[in-house]
């Protein structure tokens, strides 16, 4: 009997476990079928942003891997691949250079180019170079100024395309002593957009007429050089002045060769007068033709060169007007 009772007893304990282990494997598969469809929500949900996340992280490990490799290679011709695509696809800087006789476009203007690696292209230079190598447009200028005639706009244009197909110009390049007129600037223009560019900044140097005046009249030149002299700024060394203040011409010689110094025909009072009547009735509408596209930066050249330049440098700047 008690032998009975045990096996009465153990066969219970056995079902009800049995009875446990079912309820707790149904609630289970309950469980997990309810996490599972959550889960597979979720991964529905999260799955767009897994992607995008993906796509976002391959970019960023080309994005590094080409960092990577601009920056340790080695070999020319990697800095020459990221030198083409920067001239491909980077806007080409250029710049034109504005101011009065006087101002110091000469000071600043190689400065700027200094800093930033591009050409300053006087239109008197290129037109020289273009008559000496004889290219097309070299020749027809040849034979205007053999006859007298002075060299047409579509001349200058045409040397100024030739000139900035040139490689030091494909990052771009700085304009000086041209345009000279609102027609000059507006075929300018057109010209760049032809060659798939545009003047992306002008930089006006503004000086009074009255301090124009005593910088002109006492600038000295050494011609064969260009370097330049000031009696009052940037004296030559062998400088001396008669009982009036104003310097001996005979004194007047080169710091480094002891030649000759000498003033330019137009560095005179009554000339600068005519200069500036020019500079103001034919340059200044350019800057008003450039101003709408928000390129135009001035500077007050009327102080100390240092104060000069860093106006310059932040004129430069993107934004910078």
């Amino acid at each position: 009997m008690l032998a009975n009772t045990l096996l009465r007893t153990t066969s219970r304990r056995i079902i009800s476990a049995s009875s446990r282990s079912a309820t707790q494997r149904t609630a289970s598969t309950s469980v997990t079928q309810t996490l599972k469809k959550k889960g597979e929500d979720a991964r529905r949900a999260v799955l767009p942003l897994m992607a995008v996340a993906t796509v976002g992280s391959l970019g960023l490990m080309t994005l590094r891997k080409e960092e990577t490799t601009q920056c340790i290679a080695p070999t020319d011709s990697a800095a020459q691949a990221v030198e083409e695509k920067f001239a491909t696809y980077w806007p080409r800087n250029i710049m034109i250079l504005f101011g009065p006789p006087g101002a110091g476009k000469g000071t600043h203007g190689p400065k700027i180019e200094n800093m930033l690696g591009i050409p300053q292209l006087s239109t008197g230079d290129m037109l020289r170079a273009a008559v000496a190598a004889k290219t097309e447009v070299g020749l027809k200028a040849a034979a205007v100024m053999k006859a007298g005639g002075l060299v047409s706009d579509d001349i200058v244009i045409g040397i100024i395309r030739d000139r900035i197909r040139e490689p030091d110009c494909k990052f771009g390049f700085i304009l000086d002593g041209f345009p000279r007129t609102l027609v000059q600037a507006q075929e300018l223009d057109k010209m760049l957009a032809e060659e798939g560019a545009c003047v992306t900044k002008v930089v006006e140097l503004q000086v009074p007429d009255e301090v124009l005046e005593e910088r002109i009249c006492g600038r000295w030149i050494h011609k064969k050089s260009g370097r330049s002299y000031h009696v009052k700024y940037a004296p030559p060394k062998s400088m001396k002045k008669d009982g009036k203040g104003n310097p001996i011409p005979e004194s007047m010689t080169d710091d480094e060769t002891g030649e000759a110094l000498m003033q330019r025909p137009d560095d005179t009072s009554s000339a600068l007068v005519k200069r500036l009547q020019g500079y103001h009735g034919e340059t200044v509408p350019i800057l008003e033709h450039y101003k709408p596209h928000g390129i135009v930066s001035e500077v007050n050249a009327n102080q100390s060169m240092d104060g000069v330049w860093g106006e310059v440098l932040v004129s430069l700047k993107r934004g910078g007007n």
